[in-house]
This record gives structure tokens, C-alpha cells and sequence, in this order.
């Protein structure tokens, strides 16, 4: 099987690439490697939705792939969902996608500038309808995200996103990788551990390298189940 492997940094695949053969420089930010009987290029994209759409598409129209598996950590809004523990994202938004109108917020659905079921997005949302099907996968909680510019820091702003889109998870690319493999009708899953609560800004309560090693041994499992 021939997969796509994309994450934001080369720390939050560290363990995982560890655990990888190295074949080859495939090109721009990524490298190609074996595991067992699988290829993967792994894609390492830079932070932020930008980069993360704009090199997946450039991956996605070089070669064609057998899947696409997004790793990455993410910020949690679920107190049921620790630091440590490891999801994979179902559904996914763009959650600034919109315009202010004095205090409401307006999506880009309620704006009118994009249709809510039009094409990739089901509800406004990104959906993957037809994930892996992986023991390891099926093994994780399944949680809907918001992918942001900004990642949220501030009591009001949390509450305000909480009430309009009941989140479980936010990330800083997630949306834009299952964008960029839905309108290539790629099978993909957006897998990420939670590093950190979503709450007012508190580094001494983020748990970053035991999120990552949660997320590398999931990523190894996924790899075997594949």
C-alpha cells in the first residue's frame, strides 16, 4: 500500500519515523520510507492551514496514493478527553470562515457565499464518510474539530466557538488536509492526540511529549492493521 503520511512538524512524527526505513528525498518537504510491506511519503507541511492545503495538493496531483493519514496534536474542549488520549477526527470546519456582524459571528454558509451541502462540505462541515477501515482506527474516539488561524486562548472566544459549533477538538490543519483528500476522492483519517486542555493560555498544564509518544504508538498500529 502506498500512503501519504502528512503532519504539521517533524516533532509530532518523531516516533513514528523512528520506526521507519528511509528509501528517499521524494521531493519538497518530503521523504519517502518502508514499513512492512507499505511505502509512505511523509509530508511534513509547516503550521497552518495554508501550507498544509497548499503542499497536500501538490503531493495529491504528483502521484496517486492508497490513503492519506493526517497526525498531528490538537487542543481539547472535552474535559473526557485528556491529555494524552488519542482521537481520530470524523468531522472537521473552518471555523473563522465567515465575517463579524457586530457581535455574531456569520459563517461562510450563513453568509451565502457557499452553500452548506455544497461540495466537499455535508452541513457545513467536512465529513469523512468512508474512513480506513482499520481496527486501530475504529478503536479511538470518534470527535468532530475546528480547524483555526488562531488557536483559541481566551475564556469569552472559547465559550463563543463552544456554543456556535460544540467542538470536541481544534487543531491548526485538519480541515484543510481532509479538503484537499476529499476533492481528490482519496481515503483518508485525521488522527491526533490532545496535547492540552482548550482553556485560558497555560503551558505548565501542556503534556506536548506524552501526547506525542500516545500519537507515534497509534500511528504504529494503524500501520499494522493497514
Amino acid at each position: 500500500m502506498r500512503m501519504l503520511v502528512v503532519a504539521a512538524t517533524e516533532m509530532e512524527i518523531a516516533p513514528l519515523v523512528a520506526k521507519l526505513r528511509y528509501t528517499s528525498d521524494s521531493g519538497p518537504r518530503m521523504r519517502t520510507y518502508a514499513y512492512g510491506r507499505h511505502d509512505l511519503d511523509v509530508l511534513t507541511t509547516g503550521v497552518g492551514m495554508v501550507a498544509t492545503a497548499a503542499w497536500c495538493s501538490h503531493a495529491l496531483a504528483r502521484k496517486p496514493y492508497d490513503l492519506g493519514l493526517n497526525l498531528g496534536l490538537c487542543g481539547s474542549f472535552d474535559r473526557a478527553l485528556e491529555p494524552g488520549t488519542v482521537v481520530h477526527v470524523r468531522s472537521d470546519r473552518l471555523a473563522e470562515l465567515g465575517a463579524e456582524d457586530d457581535e455574531t459571528f456569520l459563517t461562510i454558509h450563513e453568509l451565502n457565499l457557499l452553500g452548506e451541502d455544497e461540495f466537499p462540505f455535508r452541513c457545513g462541515q467536512l465529513v469523512n464518510l468512508a474512513p480506513p477501515d482499520n481496527t486501530t482506527l475504529r478503536s479511538l474516539p470518534a470527535v468532530d474539530g475546528i480547524t483555526v488561524n488562531t488557536v483559541h486562548g481566551n475564556q469569552r472566544s472559547i465559550a463563543a466557538v463552544a456554543r456556535r459549533f460544540a467542538p470536541h477538538v481544534e487543531s491548526m490543519e485538519g480541515a484543510a488536509f481532509m479538503y484537499a483528500c476529499m476533492i481528490q476522492g482519496l481515503v483518508h483519517a485525521q488522527v491526533r492526540a490532545v496535547s492540552n486542555m482548550v482553556e485560558k493560555r497555560n503551558r505548565d498544564a501542556w503534556q506536548i511529549p506524552e501526547a506525542i509518544r500516545s500519537l507515534g504508538q497509534t500511528a504504529s498500529d494503524i500501520l499494522d492493521h493497514a
